[in-house]
């Protein structure tokens, strides 16, 4: 979760209190990801070990372990989601095997990168030791570091260039190696670190992107402590202009982490964050790249309620939602939903659980939050009798509960919604609502999250003090109540789009443009404006 000044609530939501929940913090955008709270004493003391001042501090054995082991205390006896995608077994190995790294005295980026392998193997998109929330000693050492002058996406295991600071680059270009490299083994090199829930390996894969989401990002992060190198020189890439071209060698200088474009996840103030077009008469895009608006003062619930008056206003026959690159946040997806439903619409029904009722009073000095109800449920916390507490304080009423009301004026006209593996949280929870009541069409590539069951919402941040080291700690587990198989994946779209090469040499969208495509195909098949694909 991303650091943030306000405490957003884990309040109720129709998609329902869990969407909200799940969502809290989403503000890479997602991740993108969790809330945060405000730097304490314990915070800016520095660690046992010398003060971390670069990667290559050493850390004790003694400090590792004795962090190791608080990690290991607080996960066992909190983490809802430890054991959903690992066995206890397994997890009782990946703790053994941390304890192990750390039996020797490690540097600050070693005992950093064997921390997040071990919140990475838990399969938790909301357990990791979060970027946002290291300390000022912590950050400045490993999370500052020069990086690549590009941006840039991962196509089919293909490094290709979405953005360039670097002259010598431009849009299309892909890179097969860095400093001798190939990028394919560099992507296989980052996976164990990076975070999703379950197998869904494919929002593993857009996390190792650099897109300019955040200031920190997993890619500029993990690289250079798996593959260190001498910061003072140029990365000697390999790349190839656009397909069929011959490849060439050049090389280009590392960028200044303040000199990259970043996109605030959090928008604060009044601003609007997302815009509104008409692409071409009768159809109309809403790009939202964020839900995370716990920070802003913008009425974004007034401004779609008379978004969908104006387009049924004005008789708007398509409505594309662009909701690519955004993690989550607010509960935005519940009121484009009133205003798509015919009837009350139920959320899908989950069980809440938690691990416990009260933190065990040896835990509480290493535990921070926004919210301190979170260090005790009380009756809100029903034994289940299983190691779970079912956790009623979010319920409205049944399990699964909330209920998604229809809300004047309705628009009635065609929906595609674009999405993408970065949607992880609420924007997850959405596409799921927008399959499961038949309102819209999903166009892109599977979402993030999982469909077996996310956790997060309410959160601790775990201060381990004697490396300085933060890890998030998700407290409650959204898990589908059903007899049926659940998939161990994201959602699936209506339309699969894989962008090419070419199209982002080109600057062209692809996603939009097959959504173009099939407007224009239904609209001449039915002879006439107003068609529906519902």
């Amino acid at each position: 979760m991303q650091r943030q000044d306000v405490r957003p609530q884990a309040g109720k939501s129709a998609l329902g209190a869990a969407a909200r929940m799940l969502a809290v913090g989403l503000a890479w955008a997602s991740l993108a990801v969790p809330a945060s709270r405000p730097a304490s004493a314990a915070d800016r003391a520095e660690p046992s070990s010398a003060a971390p001042s670069r990667p290559g501090t050493v850390l004790r054995s003694a400090d590792l372990k004795a962090d190791a082991a608080l990690l290991r205390e607080a996960y066992e006896s909190l983490h809802p989601g430890l054991y959903r995608y690992r066995t206890r077994a397994e997890i009782d190995a990946a703790f053994d095997r941390l304890e192990r790294e750390y039996d020797r005295d490690r540097t600050l980026g070693d005992a950093y990168l064997a921390l997040a392998r071990f919140t990475a193997y838990v399969q938790c998109g909301h357990t990791y030791p979060n970027f946002f929330n290291q300390g000022d000693a912590v950050r400045t050492a490993l999370l500052e570091r020069p990086r690549l002058p590009f941006e840039f996406r991962w196509l089919d295991g293909r490094m290709v260039v979405t953005r360039s600071y670097a002259p010598e680059l431009r849009a299309g270009t892909e890179v097969l190696a860095i400093d001798g490299r190939p990028a394919a083994r560099i992507l296989a090199d980052l996976m164990p670190y990076a975070r999703a829930d379950g197998g869904n390996d494919a929002k593993r894969v857009s996390d190792l992107e650099v897109q300019g989401r955040g200031r920190y990002e997993a890619f500029d992060v993990y690289f250079p402590l798996v593959h260190a190198r001498d910061e003072t020189q140029p990365f000697a890439l390999e790349v190839r202009a656009a397909p069929g071209e011959p490849v060439h060698k050049l090389q280009v200088a590392a960028m200044a982490a303040k000199d990259r474009r970043v996109v605030e996840g959090t928008p604060r103030g009044e601003t609007n964050p997302w815009t509104y077009a008409e692409v071409e008469p009768g159809v109309g895009l809403l790009t939202m790249p964020t839900w995370a608006l716990y920070n802003s003062k913008f009425g974004w619930g007034a401004y779609l309620d008379q978004l969908f008056a104006d387009l049924v206003a004005r008789g708007t026959r398509d409505l594309i939602i662009d909701l690519r690159g955004n993690e989550g946040g607010d509960a935005v997806g519940d009121r484009i939903l009133a205003h798509l439903l015919a009837r009350d619409a139920r959320a899908e029904p989950v069980e809440r659980r938690t691990r416990y009722r009260a933190v065990p009073a040896a835990l509480r000095p290493h535990l921070d939050t926004w919210d301190p109800s979170f260090f005790d449920w009380g009756e809100s916390a029903v034994d289940a009798g299983n190691g779970f507490y079912r956790l009623t304080k979010y319920d409205d009423g049944d399990v699964g509960g909330a209920v998604i009301k229809p809300k004047a004026p309705r628009f009635t006209g065609r929906v595609w919604v674009l999405v993408g593996a970065v949607n992880s949280s609420a924007t997850f929870e959405f596409a799921s609502a927008v399959r499961r009541e038949r309102v819209g069409t999903l166009v892109g590539q599977p979402t993030g999250g999982n469909q077996r069951g996310i956790t997060g919402g309410a959160f601790f941040f775990l201060r381990l003090p004697r490396t300085g080291f933060e890890a998030d700690l998700p407290l409650i587990g959204q898990f589908p109540v059903t007899a049926q198989p659940v998939p161990d994946a994201g959602i699936e779209p209506d339309v699969y789009v894989q962008p090419r090469v070419e199209d982002i040499a080109a600057g062209r969208d692809a996603e939009l443009a097959a959504v173009m495509e099939r407007i224009a195909a239904a609209d001449k098949a039915a002879n006439g404006p107003g068609a529906s694909l519902r």
